[in-house]
């Protein structure tokens, strides 16, 4: 099937690269010229395991195409999805200019019929704004011509995208026509050849399914980093605590683990949205609306740990971060903590050595002119003379690091630990003092 692909960021180019996977011929466009050079070349502009080869492999193929050609990659596809950002607008409404002028070209320019998806995170009743949009387009030129307006939100997590691409655990196609519905499952077919796991609804309902998931699983989050706060002062651990109430089923063990807070492309940005929506409608969404001040709060929760050890003014002290993108195997710095971190430590006069295994091209460019802030090309450069190893992102090359060496290029052996990666009695034992959140 000929597949339109409207964006080549996490969302646009995952889905663009795992169709053609299986057999599609897609098209993706970007108006940004210098992100279609990048995959002109052979390179990809986001870092997403695995997504590079799928990418090689269906361009060899000659199955997958790239383009900044708006009208011929409106003439492509039957199928146009629209992976635009939506990002938050300053009262935490999500920006749908993207999708609507997305919407706005495909209008402009069909010819025949089209399905137009809307694959991107969008508030409900944008399916009816994407659908005013085309038709006052298709009114301007004066023609008639059959559309279908499709909610098909991602579930995709960054750092796992492709693998939860390819092996989904549902699909939601909001629909209202039974031509678009069939055009759906014939793509999503070769997805769920063991077992269907297609969710057909309305549209409205589609688009309030991605918010009300992701708000639920930003709820669990910030609900276990105020029970880590808790748990540190009474004397509990809360790594025992999450191991306890996980293994009920009705709980579950996933997104229990509490840290610096949550970042990334999706749940601040969901949950302000979802907020925004529901005040609009003349709803109170009490619980999101603690949930995302608790976020905000945990935000700090490592720097209140460093200026209680070091005091408030931190002028004369450096430290040494790990971990810099909002979570490990992405390159993503989008409301990440260590940003928050970073800030605060400079604002107390403090300098900082930053180390992140994949985000560094990414950190540089958002902080950049960052007082005091100097990146370094590994995690034990960082550490060279410093006053405390300050851990805000869980890669895996940080499990299991050189303790000793640890110790020795610190200035004082401290490690604050946003994502409880070490054992507290092990580092006593080793003769490290060690803060992690919610272990006393």
């Amino acid at each position: 099937m000929k597949i339109t692909i409207i964006g080549t960021g996490y969302v646009g180019l995952v889905t663009g690269a795992c169709l053609a996977e299986m057999g599609n011929h897609v098209v993706c466009l970007d108006l940004d010229a210098a992100k279609i050079k990048i995959l002109e070349d052979g390179g990809i502009p986001i870092h997403e395991p695995g997504l590079l080869d799928v990418v090689k492999r269906n361009r060899a193929a000659g199955r997958l195409q790239f383009t900044t050609d708006v009208v011929a990659a409106v003439n492509h596809g039957t199928l146009q999805f629209i992976g635009v950002g939506t990002p938050p607008d300053e009262d935490g409404s999500a920006d749908l200019q993207y999708v609507v002028a997305a919407a706005r070209n495909v209008g402009r320019h069909m010819t025949d019929y089209k399905v137009i998806v809307d694959k991107s995170t969008v508030p409900v009743g944008t399916g009816e704004k994407v659908r005013a949009a085309v038709a006052e387009e298709l009114a301007k030129r004066g023609v008639e011509l059959e559309f279908s307006v499709v909610s098909n939100p991602e579930f995709l997590k960054e750092g796992a995208a492709v693998e939860d691409f390819m092996r989904p655990d549902r699909i939601v196609v909001g629909a209202d026509d039974e031509r678009a519905i069939l055009l759906m499952r014939s793509i999503y077919s070769p997805f769920m050849r063991n077992h269907d796991r297609l969710l057909v609804m309305d549209i409205k309902s589609a688009e309030f399914t991605k918010y009300a998931a992701n708000a639920m699983l930003a709820t669990r989050i910030s609900f276990m980093n105020e029970l880590a706060l808790l748990a540190e002062r009474v004397g509990a651990d809360i790594e025992l605590v999450r191991k306890g109430i996980g293994s009920d089923p009705r709980i579950g063990t996933h997104f229990l683990y509490p840290g610096a807070g949550y970042g990334g492309s999706c749940f601040p940005k969901d949950v302000k949205a979802l907020v925004h929506t529901a005040r609009d409608n003349g709803v109170t969404l009490q619980v999101l609306t603690a949930v995302e001040a608790a976020n905000e709060k945990q935000k700090h929760v490592l720097v209140d740990k460093i200026v209680k050890r070091f005091g408030e003014d931190l002028s004369g002290r450096q430290f040494a971060i790990w971990g810099l993108a909002f979570k490990p195997n992405t390159d993503d710095m989008r409301d990440a903590p260590s940003r928050v971190v970073i800030a605060e430590l400079a604002k107390r006069g403090a300098k900082v050595k930053a180390y992140d295994p994949v985000a560094m091209t990414e950190a540089r460019r958002v902080l950049e002119g960052v007082q005091g802030l100097d990146f370094v090309d590994n995690q034990t450069q960082a550490l060279e003379g410093s006053d405390a190893l300050v851990i805000i992102t869980e890669w895996k090359e940080f499990k299991s690091p050189d303790f000793d060496a640890i110790k020795s290029m610190l200035k004082q052996p401290v490690v604050i630990d946003g994502r409880n990666l070490y054992e507290p009695a092990l580092m006593r034992a080793l003769g490290i003092e060690y803060s992690g959140i919610g272990r006393a």
